[in-house]
């Protein structure tokens, strides 16, 4: 070949994992980089911080299934870009961040914007590593992807000298990267036939990454034979089917309580792919630890995770597809009616949406979207309590359809519609965001407008930060601090960014401005006024500090 330098080679290696979006922040400190972008194919969507770009680059890695690909430049835009890698580690999701670096004479002399980026990213990161030699490129990068993809997938970042990336190097791009697959032993899959066999009230609990359509179906099909009831862990809804009549609901923050108690009083638990952390074990508290007092089935594709926790009776290094392949053919269990009666507690549950305060109710809201959005609409979120409409009352059925951080980060819901939208152009996309959650990557408003992803955006506002006023509540009653919110005009910031803003402020004006939004054509905010009285669907504030 002939001589390129070494931002350019990195682009080849990108084209060659078929990389065809990243998502940056531009610096001086990666301009060879963006040289290389130049003449290439691939998409480059400029962000407005490197948080958000991080964020789609990070949701982009769990449409995938591949890493996701960010760019920074040094010290505060790697920094900045530290919320991604986080979400991406606490999500288990492929995603390489590429951050430009100080030139390699000048290390160690707190240059301007320097970083020990092993360092600062060690604990959030699977790997973190620095090019000094443009010719190792291609090894380093197919490394990176090894890592980011293999056994619990997770975040690779590699910092770039600048000076690096401008040297001449004839090197070959490294060959596209496929990882291996851990599956059961068949002797796994004879003990767990065995433990499946003999359990009086087993439930499967999902989670986790490395899941495709494919396994979503087999999941299916293997609850339908073995008559199981399934929940989902927090945020990985999209896993199961909510109208099929095998769904026992969310294992997450606010769960049913029925399901709780099916959990407790069951005498074995199918973990699969999941890690089951602090949110779906509720505190650490439905399983016990190492012992989980019961028969426990770990299945995860990252042998680590395999008693990291809990000591399972059988634990199983194996990704979703990989387990059912080995599973598929053991007897079926008879019908107990377990199944049926999970999904029974489960539309108990969930069936009919609660009235609250104020003159926007949002459970009638959420029946308009159950109506009036396709199966295959994509809906995100980041952290609040509006979240919990969109987690307890919405129906997802398809795998593809969520993108929202186990992390709990806030300003997720925003990047990460972007990133939907850009992937899934002709699907709707449509972010929740609380009043407080959206003004943390609100301004990524821009890149939306800019790269024509046509998103519908809920900004749910009340004034307040309300989930941390719902704990003050309870804990310090009407000793309010540092919770109450000053907001814009939702809407005419749309506006002001060339795009499609709606104010609602009664019910029924949601249905017609919902309407006007997704087919305006332009990125699209409604600006949902409720009362903050209203603190969650379940209570008030008025009754929490009753309480």
């Amino acid at each position: 070949m002939a001589k390129m330098t070494g931002g350019e080679i990195l682009v080849k290696c990108l084209e060659a994992q078929r990389v065809d979006r990243v998502f940056c922040v531009p610096g001086e400190s990666y301009l060879a980089v963006l040289d290389g972008l130049h003449d290439s194919n691939i998409d480059v969507i400029t962000s407005r911080h490197e948080g958000g770009a991080a964020i789609m680059a990070e949701a982009d890695g769990k449409m995938l299934g591949r890493p996701g690909i960010c760019m920074v430049t040094r010290g505060p835009g790697a920094t900045n870009a530290a919320a991604g890698v986080h979400i991406a580690k606490q999500d288990s999701t492929p995603m390489i961040l590429f951050v430009g670096q100080i030139g390699r004479a000048m290390k160690g002399r707190e240059a301007f914007q320097e970083v020990d980026y092993r360092q600062t990213f060690g604990d959030l990161a699977k790997w973190v590593e620095e090019i000094d030699d443009a010719s190792r490129i291609p090894e380093v990068i197919a490394h990176a992807y090894h890592i980011a993809m293999s056994g619990r997938p997770g975040p690779v970042v590699l910092a770039l000298p600048e000076d690096m990336l401008r040297d001449m190097v004839d090197v070959d791009p490294c060959t596209f990267v496929e990882v291996a697959e851990p599956a059961p032993t068949k002797k796994a899959a004879e003990k767990f036939a065995q433990l499946l066999a003999t359990a009086k009230d087993p439930i499967v609990i999902v989670g986790g990454s490395r899941w495709d359509e494919t396994s979503v179906a087999q999941l299916q099909a293997f609850s339908e034979k073995h008559h199981l009831p399934v929940g989902c862990s927090f945020r990985r809804q999209q896993l199961f089917d909510h109208t099929h009549q095998n769904y026992a609901g969310d294992v997450g923050l606010g769960i049913n309580p029925a399901l709780n108690e099916r959990i407790e009083q069951s005498d074995c638990v199918i973990l699969l792919g999941a890690r089951f952390s602090e949110n779906p074990s509720q505190n650490f508290t439905l399983l016990g630890m190492p012992n989980p007092g019961k028969t426990l089935i770990h299945v995860h594709s990252g042998a680590e995770e395999l008693g990291r926790i809990y000591t399972p009776t059988l634990a199983i290094n194996a990704t979703p597809g990989a387990f059912f392949d080995a599973v598929e053919n053991i007897p079926a269990r008879p019908d107990t009616g377990a199944a049926k009666a999970a999904n029974t507690a489960y539309h108990a549950w969930t069936d009919n949406l609660p009235t609250t305060p104020g003159d926007v109710q949002m459970g009638k809201i959420m029946s308009h979207l159950r109506d009036a959005l396709n199966d295959d609409a994509i809906l995100t979120n980041g952290a609040g309590n509006y979240a919990i409409w969109l987690h307890r009352f919405w129906r997802f059925k398809q795998y593809g359809t969520q993108l929202a951080p186990t992390s709990g980060s806030m300003g997720y819901g925003l990047p990460a519609a972007i990133a939907g939208k850009l992937r899934h152009p002709t699907r709707d996309v449509i972010c929740f965001a609380g009043d407080g959650c959206f003004q943390m990557t609100g301004n990524e408003f821009g890149a939306a407008m800019q790269s024509g992803a046509n998103v519908v955006t809920l900004v749910i506002d009340n004034g307040i930060y309300g989930t941390i006023r719902m704990h003050q509540e309870k804990h310090y009653p009407a000793r309010i601090s540092a919770t109450n919110l000053v907001n814009p005009d939702f809407a005419a910031f749309a506006r002001a960014y060339g795009g499609h803003g709606e104010t609602v402020e009664r019910t029924e004006q949601f249905a017609d401005a919902f309407d006007r939004a997704r087919t305006s054509g332009k990125p699209s905010i409604i600006h949902i006024k409720i009362d903050p009285e209203a603190i969650s669907p379940t209570t008030t504030i008025t009754k929490l500090r009753g309480a």
